[in-house]
């Protein structure tokens, strides 16, 4: 299992606390179309080998294509590249770009088979807070929609905002369980340089993200969505079964991919690879055929240490088997010494051979994992 991840670097307006690459300027689309498709030419050699299932179409926001300009992108990829016949065709959108005359074109001239609704909060306050383009009648008027014409859905919700509170998280869970919606991605509020909300903390406008609410909410989460018969796959993924992301899990599980687009970052298994952050830069070397690419060679010891911060937030764990045979026998046993304090203090356990989080530990799994790969192994 192998994916392709196209980058739209355009928004309406910028969300305060998002430090993703993007412009609220869309003059240069036409040019940046452009060079997306000349990029995916370039790099068609790239995926030889792999077994392409996934596409997916992030930002940004990707629903501020037209369906003509998608189609024409679209197609772009399908020409170039040997995906499965079920490929997973995924589209992020938001709740102001829906409607059912671009749902129904998205149906009928494109292979766009699931959406990902930037929903965040159904709550007024919290998404003026957060300075998203749309307000809650207009979420929950979008996830009809999508659901008449592309059922596959997943929605992201943020929790852990400042004020937002308990009651106001648990509604907004047990909505979107109501609604019938099959996948959630969910993420707890950061707080990132270079960002609106970076900026209004610093200034002693806004107060910090309380990781002690954050954690509260976030179990108030695992625990009312493992009621509703969903699977907590990954730490910020829920899928109701059958309805996992496959971008999503072959990301978390270490499979290749390739990213188009400005920003966008590729993985191969031994090499990762990021495009400039600039609309402009990457217009002017992709028109000159020249790739804005750099590559890192990973180390067996990045590798692991990759291995064990993706694997360790998803519900497959880390296999002992695997890092055997990959890595060497050697880092067995520094995981297994390592490991040892996490699961005396009831954080990890192991399933056979399986070292995973608990429940009480999979808030604290970024943090146990970064602790995990500080080594110093030769390859």
């Amino acid at each position: 299992m192998a994916g392709i991840y196209i980058h739209i670097p355009f928004c309406k307006q910028a969300c305060h606390y998002c430090d993703f690459h993007f412009s609220t300027n869309t003059k240069l689309k036409t040019d940046l179309l452009e060079a997306l498709k000349t990029e995916m030419r370039l790099r068609r050699e790239e995926t030889d080998g792999w077994e392409l299932n996934t596409l997916y179409l992030g930002g940004g926001t990707p629903s501020i294509l037209s369906v003509e300009e998608l189609v024409d992108l679209l197609g772009t990829a399908f020409e170039l590249y040997d995906f499965a016949e079920d490929t997973e065709v995924t589209l992020e959108a938001n709740p102001d770009d829906i409607n059912e005359a671009y749902l129904a074109g998205l149906v009928r001239h494109t292979r766009v088979n699931r959406l990902s609704l930037g929903i965040q909060s159904f709550e007024e306050k919290e998404l003026n807070w957060m300075n998203r383009a749309h307000n809650s009648q207009e979420a929950r008027e979008a996830i009809r929609l999508v659901q008449k014409y592309i059922p596959n859905l997943s929605v992201d919700l943020i929790y852990g905002t400042p004020g937002q509170e308990d009651e106001s998280w648990i509604a907004a869970i047990d909505e979107v369980v109501g609604l019938g919606i099959s996948h959630i991605s969910s993420y707890a509020l950061t707080v990132e340089e270079r960002t609106a909300l970076h900026s209004f903390i610093e200034k002693g406008k806004s107060p910090s993200p309380d990781e002690e609410q954050a954690s509260r909410q976030f179990y108030l989460l695992v625990d009312r969505l493992a009621e509703a018969g969903y699977d907590h796959y990954e730490i910020s993924n829920f899928g109701k079964p059958g309805h996992y992301s496959r971008n999503n899990s072959a990301y978390w599980q270490g499979k290749p991919y390739l990213g188009i687009g400005p920003g966008a970052h590729s993985y191969d298994q031994k090499r990762r690879g990021w495009n400039v952050r600039s609309n402009p830069g990457y217009i002017k070397e992709l028109k000159e055929e020249r790739l804005p690419l750099e590559w890192e060679e990973l180390s067996t010891q990045d590798r692991y240490n990759e291995y064990l911060m993706t694997r360790l937030r998803t519900q497959w764990g880390v296999d002992l088997a695997e890092v055997s045979a990959t890595f060497g026998q050697q880092y067995v046993g520094f995981l297994e010494e390592q490991a040892t304090p996490f699961i005396e203090e009831r954080l990890l356990y192991w399933d056979g051979d399986l070292l995973k989080a608990t429940r009480e530990g999979k808030f604290l799994v970024d943090g146990i994992a970064s602790d995990l790969f500080l080594l110093n192994l030769k390859d």
